[in-house]
């Protein structure tokens, strides 16, 4: 009998879980943009036509950041140490000295392919960018004063000149501030770069590895806002009527109908509205056609505690936005539709994750 009993206890939970856990809505991280620095050292591979290895010399490179949205960055660098350039007849490389300062477009892959998650382990990216280069202290100097070759574009001194290069890399991730990152980049220079006449353009190769370093975590939890739902009145109990005396003709006043109001929240930097404050709209939909004399007003608001005042008066425009577009999109005429936004100079609520909200009321 006990097993029987433990035994319907456990279907009947099984059962009730699923029930729950639908109206249970999971907290969620969303992405903060942030500052970041790199700090890179590796090799370089200025190419040519003699031994691989006798034109790979050391690097290094130090990026500063910043990450505006899950998918795009900016970031600025320098980098540099030794190049080399080679002879092949006879076999004799030389050296020179470089330092290059550059401008980078990041784009992230993994968020591109598989959405934002600030726990992902391997993260990939590309880039794309343009460099100024100052190349010094020329080693091919010396082959010139001893005689034994004749290079056509050598340049003494220092030499500058514009590059373009693009890579890729990926950063993996050890903690929420700190990740091993690798990189590998192509760089093409002017046919001057390693003093000699080719005819194309000079190409240096860098394979670097170190650590990227965030300033902030780079996401934040956001816990979902539950609006307790307005209590059912209790029906009122029949009783027998009582015989009324005649009173005094009195004037009827009407009362007037109480307005009906929503509020429709939004995560942080996000005017979509998800599928949990869909319901509070087919809620009002619902009353406005039931009560077809009713206009509804919205307003749109962001918290204080994020963004700025020009991004948050933007971002509650798009709130006031999105909901007018689901009312239009249910059938609700745009006569009885009146939307405004207010940014984050109003705050409605004490809470600050609150006022990601546009609040809705029909009279």
């Amino acid at each position: 009998m006990n097993i029987r009993r433990s035994l319907l206890a456990g279907i009947l939970a099984v059962s009730i879980l699923p029930l729950f856990a639908q109206e249970q809505e999971e907290s969620k991280e969303v992405f903060v943009p942030h500052w970041y620095m790199q700090i890179q050292g590796g090799a370089a591979h200025t190419l040519g036509e003699i031994k691989f290895s006798k034109l790979t010399s050391p690097a290094a490179a130090l990026n500063v950041g910043y990450q505006f949205n899950p998918l795009f960055g900016l970031r600025i660098g320098a980098s540099g140490w030794q190049a080399k350039g080679g002879w092949v007849s006879p076999n004799q490389d030389y050296r020179f000295k470089y330092l290059q300062g550059n401008a980078d477009a990041l784009l992230d892959l993994s968020t591109l392919f598989c959405k934002f998650n600030p726990h992902r382990t391997f993260n990939a990216y590309a880039f794309a960018g343009v460099a100024f280069n100052h190349a010094y202290d020329n080693g091919a100097e010396d082959l010139i004063l001893k005689g034994d070759h004749k290079l056509e574009y050598l340049w003494t001194g220092s030499k500058n000149s514009f590059a373009g290069r693009g890579g890729v890399g990926a950063n993996i991730r050890l903690s929420d501030r700190v990740a091993l990152n690798i990189e590998g980049n192509a760089n093409v220079l002017s046919d001057k770069f390693n003093s000699k006449k080719a005819g194309n353009s000079d190409w240096q190769f860098n394979a670097l590895i170190g650590l990227t370093i965030k300033f902030g975590k780079g996401y934040r939890t956001v816990e979902p806002v539950y609006v307790a739902p307005t209590p059912a009145e209790e029906p009122t109990p029949a009783v027998a009527p009582k015989r009324e005396e005649p009173q005094p003709k009195q004037e009827v006043v009407e009362k007037k109908k109480e307005a009906y109001r929503c509020d429709v929240f939004f995560d942080i930097n996000s005017a979509v509205i998800r599928p949990v404050e869909s319901a509070k709209i087919g809620d009002l939909v619902l009353y406005m056609q039931r009560n077809p004399e009713t206009k509804v007003s919205l307003t749109g608001y962001a918290d204080a505690g994020t963004g700025n005042k020009r991004i948050n008066l933007n971002l509650s425009e798009a709130r006031a936005k999105a909901v007018t577009e689901a009312l239009l999109k249910a059938g609700i005429d745009p006569s009885r539709i009146l939307s405004d936004y207010k940014g984050d100079s109003v705050q409605p609520f004490a809470e600050n994750d609150q006022n990601r909200v546009t609040i809705c009321i029909a009279d």
